[in-house]
């Protein structure tokens, strides 16, 4: 069973799915499939996540201009989109702690990138202890950095409906079908799906999120890149906390140049509250549990030993900070301490309904250093996305229209009318506001 598209895109989260909406629209004519091996789109890390629409203030504006622009205009995309479509989005802001004087200049650097990335003073504020008191009584820190731009959604929710208008528009989703073989033949993608029936297609957009590296590496790419991959657990809170806060409070992280994070003080869109995530080595990105994980644990200590990640695994300071992380993952006070040191009112026992867990992946180069950003590989029939992390869902609007402008100006893939108009949107005027 054969069947010939011009695009295919591996990959339904967040990202491909918002590809697709775009060149669905632009390119009328042209046939587009999105290939996903799960039952739904969003299944994995799109829909496993804090549902967190970011204000762009924890982004360089030198090293992740492009991050922080997506975000930026990312979170006035998805309000508008959610009127439109009726979905949940609330703006209920978040706040940034710094438990200690070190902190402290970390949330001043925050609030100066916050302003040089697009946010005005009404949208962010520095406090100290005394004045963040008044307002949010039961946190305790030495200073607090308040972004007020900041929303709250469920993206599995967002991801479907993009999906949907995606389809109206002429796109083919092929779900719980997996991608087993890719190959160029002829001047075009053949593409195996569950090793049975082939598609094929003039253009492949890889943007499969955890599998994305492995994608790469079968078109012959990225070879001196690998992925690890760490599932963030969450623990939900009994509706007796849910006013605690009136809002989500991070805490400044520890180690930056890691992808550890400090638990949250999470509130969810519909206002349940939880704590998470943490961070524990796995070894698949679909590691949520034992089985999963004992079968990838040989292929995949075999491809670090082999890759840069062989530096980090043996480094003392990662080895140090990846036993915390599964401490925190053995131990529900050892991850709740955590919280309980800018929110000591939590009490752990009162705490015993463990939430979703969501899997990063995160890209090592050959030198064993975490790469801090998205990846963009061109090619000539092919596009590859790497390592596009946090904060990959707010930004997927605006970011997956940057990528379609981008293969237009690199002679990739012609779109036929970058004019027209994208649902509540004109593609150009996206383009425009990006590239400001």
């Amino acid at each position: 069973m054969a069947h010939n598209f011009d695009v295919v895109i591996i990959g339904g989260g967040i990202l491909g799915t918002s590809i697709s909406y775009f060149l669905s629209h632009l390119n009328k004519s042209k046939k587009i499939v999105v290939i996903e091996q799960e039952h739904n789109v969003a299944f994995h890390t799109s829909g496993r996540n804090t549902g967190k629409v970011h204000a762009p203030y924890l982004y360089n504006p030198e090293k992740k201009k492009l991050f922080a622009k997506a975000a930026f205009h990312g979170f006035e995309m998805w309000e508008e989109y959610s009127k439109l479509r009726n979905l949940p989005f609330k703006k209920d802001g978040v706040i940034e702690v710094a438990l200690d004087k070190k902190g402290n200049s970390v949330l001043e650097k925050y609030l100066k990138w916050g302003k040089q990335n697009g946010l005005e003073d009404k949208d962010i504020k520095l406090m100290n202890s005394a004045e963040l008191k008044k307002i949010e009584p039961e946190i305790k820190c030495e200073s607090a950095l308040y972004v007020y731009k900041d929303g709250s959604t469920d993206y599995s929710i967002f991801t479907d409906s993009v999906m949907k208008d995606s389809e109206a528009s002429g796109t083919k989703f092929i779900l719980d079908t997996k991608v087993t073989k890719i190959k160029k033949e002829n001047g075009k993608w053949k593409i195996t799906l569950d090793g049975e029936y082939e598609i094929f297609a003039k253009f492949l957009i890889n943007a499969a999120g955890g599998e994305a590296i492995n994608i790469a590496h079968d078109a012959g790419l990225a070879e001196k890149l690998t992925d690890v991959h760490f599932r963030g657990e969450y623990w939900r809170a009994p509706k007796e906390y849910n006013n605690l806060t009136k809002t989500s409070v991070y805490s400044v992280p520890e180690f930056p140049d890691y992808p550890f994070l400090d638990p949250h003080w999470i509130i969810r869109v519909d206002g349940s509250c939880e704590i998470g995530p943490n961070a524990v080595p796995v070894f698949s990105p679909y590691g949520y549990n034992k089985t999963e994980n004992i079968k990838e644990f040989i292929p995949k200590m075999l491809e670090m030993l082999g890759s840069g990640a062989r530096k980090a695994i043996f480094d003392k300071q990662f080895q140090e900070l990846a036993m915390n992380e599964i401490q925190s993952s053995m131990s529900k006070s050892a991850m709740i301490d955590r919280v309980k040191r800018f929110l000591p009112k939590i009490d752990a026992d009162r705490i015993t309904e463990k939430g979703t867990a969501g899997i990063r992946s995160s890209v090592i180069d050959e030198n064993g250093k975490f790469v801090p950003d998205v990846i963009l590989i061109d090619d000539d029939t092919s596009f590859h996305i790497l390592n596009y992390n946090s904060p990959g869902a707010t930004g997927a609007l605006p970011f997956a229209s940057h990528i379609i402008s981008h293969l237009n100006k690199n002679g990739l893939f012609q779109s036929e009318d970058l004019d027209a108009q994208c649902g509540p949107w004109k593609f150009s005027e996206i383009i425009e506001k990006l590239e400001r």
